[in-house]
């Protein structure tokens, strides 16, 4: 992709507005604002969101230089987790069957009405979901006595080239601190030689409002001590708003211990080495009363999350990686 092109893409209104906002709340001139983002756009292939999310405005030449922008993730997931293998982690029914070791819960594609009726009578409560998509989009929550006619409802699936999937019941630790959906955690890792490593994890959680909890459809960000599977600090919206407490449990966030956390810490590990193609997954982990279980994985997990809940950039996680597989591949791997 040209640099013009990239340039071009996402709404420029959209952006214009909340850097009148960022103007007004720090005192910086409009002008200057936008020359700013013109450079770091030219010097660092800096995005919209990218230069919002990370306060580039506020941050030193130094510290500018420490971050991932989008530009460097698709290089970076290309080297390590390469387009030719991505139906293996985007084509979600497929991701349920060759993870199906770590995931114990039924799926419904439209292939045949009469079992539509069958999982429909089985599932009280289900989750309608895109066969492939990202981001929570076209994700939510349904009641088995919401369809009114099957038929209809079996056309609308395959129209939409969507599927079913049972939905999860959640720990009741992870349910105290948002009933209204499923609060998972995202977990990366770096699978290579053999090996498999932790390289960051973050909790998302509803915001009490919508049935995600995806940090680009209105959830919050809380990071995870990784050592221990306590929450660190407070809470994070995608416009960084923060919150110490739940906004409608009241439930604090720092020091909130994820209940299973050596469970989950062995089970993504182990997960990470199943496809060697693939080298940094980003897992959807949900919490159950008995252990855990993948709602899906991501080959190309953002590092919006992990660089907004640091408050700093992490390019050292992206040159980790690929200082390990140059060291095991004899080749050199840069971005």
């Amino acid at each position: 992709m040209g640099i013009i092109s990239y340039g071009l893409r996402g709404n420029f209104k959209k952006f214009y507005d909340k850097l009148k906002t960022v103007s007004k709340e720090n005192k910086i001139s409009m002008p200057w604002l936008l020359s700013d983002f013109i450079k770091c756009f030219i010097k660092m292939k800096c995005g919209y969101s990218d230069y919002l999310n990370y306060k580039m405005y506020l941050r030193t030449k130094e510290q500018r230089k420490e971050y991932v922008s989008i530009i460097d993730e698709d290089k970076f997931y290309e080297i390590v987790s390469p387009s030719e293998f991505k139906t293996f982690f985007t084509i979600k029914p497929n991701f349920l069957n060759n993870f199906k070791d770590y995931i114990n819960r039924d799926f419904y594609l439209p292939t045949d009405e009469s079992k539509l009726e069958e999982f429909i009578k089985k599932h009280k409560e289900f989750m309608y979901k895109p066969v492939d998509g990202l981001g929570g989009h076209g994700i939510k929550k349904m009641k088995a006595d919401e369809i009114e006619e099957v038929s209809k409802f079996y056309e609308k699936i395959k129209n939409e080239n969507c599927f079913l999937e049972e939905y999860i019941v959640q720990h009741s630790e992870m349910n105290s601190l948002c009933p209204n959906s499923v609060n998972t955690i995202r977990i990366m890792t770096f699978a290579n030689d053999g090996k498999s490593e932790i390289l960051f994890a973050g909790l998302r959680v509803g915001n009490g409002i919508n049935n995600v909890d995806n940090f680009h459809q209105g959830g919050m960000g809380v990071l995870v001590n990784v050592d221990n599977g306590k929450l660190i600090g407070n809470a994070f919206t995608k416009e960084l708003l923060q919150h110490e407490k739940h906004p409608t449990t009241g439930v604090e966030f720092n020091g909130f211990q994820i209940p299973n956390w050596e469970y989950i810490v062995d089970m993504v590990l182990r997960a990470a080495l199943v496809n060697p193609n693939i080298h940094v997954v980003g897992w959807d982990v949900a919490v159950t009363e008995n252990g855990a279980t993948f709602v899906e994985g991501n080959r190309r997990p953002g590092f919006d999350l992990v660089q907004v809940l640091y408050d700093k950039g992490r390019k050292d996680i992206m040159y980790h990686c690929l200082n390990k597989l140059s060291e095991t591949t004899g080749k050199e791997y840069t971005v």
